[in-house]
């Protein structure tokens, strides 16, 4: 995988607490790990994983901080820019892609810095089939 890692909020969570993801997303992060590139996070998860914490539906056996801070505490793990004009792109990206904002500005933040979304979500998964971004199933 040549194209540099964006986390999406699932992957970022399952690589925060050790959980099982498809062979080829752990090779692709192991192998950025061993190259000591970069694999990025979007701040956007951090709210993202708020949220879902808010309700109850956080799935981490850390606090929200605490989980943040294990994911940043790993070398490579970098968090991306977020600005405003990303943000504005999100809001006119081309194709089919849900309305989640979350996902929205992931999609966007993929396709300006060219990274390859790590993601279990099937909305960005087939915003990828459908040739918008590049995807890895986690």
């Amino acid at each position: 995988m040549n194209a540099p890692l964006l986390l999406d909020s699932c992957a970022a969570i399952y690589l925060a607490d050790n959980e099982w993801m498809k062979p080829q997303a752990v090779e692709a992060i192991d192998q950025a790990f061993d190259r000591k590139q970069a694999v990025y996070l979007s701040p956007i998860t951090a709210w993202e994983v708020g949220l879902l914490a808010r309700k109850g539906r956080f799935k981490s056996s850390l606090a929200p901080k605490r989980w943040l801070d294990r994911l940043l505490s790993f070398r490579e793990i970098k968090l991306c820019a977020l600005t405003a004009d990303l943000l504005l792109e999100s809001s006119f990206l081309p194709g089919d892609v849900h309305g989640d904002p979350a996902d929205r500005i992931i999609a966007a933040t993929a396709r300006e810095y060219g990274y390859t979304v790590v993601t279990r979500d099937r909305a960005l998964l087939d915003y990828a089939s459908a040739g918008h971004l590049r995807a890895l199933e986690c």
